[in-house]
């Protein structure tokens, strides 16, 4: 996580496109609420951070941070 809080910190992604520069496994999906969030694989896979991200403003929220067998549930998509 410390990694991750590193890179992210000074990068300037303008989109998914440049977010899988640095994180190619990142991905992107649909919550509940409609909206998009981002899964990283942190921890080497074995756990799951879900981050909200705004692209124009430059700012990263994380919404969950959840073992793979808590993100194997799906329940987490309803939540957000």
């Amino acid at each position: 996580m410390k990694n991750w809080y590193k890179i992210a910190r000074k990068a300037q992604w303008k989109g998914l496109d440049e977010l899988h520069d640095t994180f190619p496994a990142a991905d992107a999906v649909t919550v509940g609420s409609g909206r998009t969030a981002t899964v990283f694989n942190v921890r080497g896979n074995n756990h799951r951070m879900i981050a909200g991200i705004h692209y124009n403003a430059g700012k990263i929220f994380v919404l969950a941070l959840m073992t793979h067998a808590g993100y194997s549930r799906r329940r987490w998509k309803d939540e957000l």
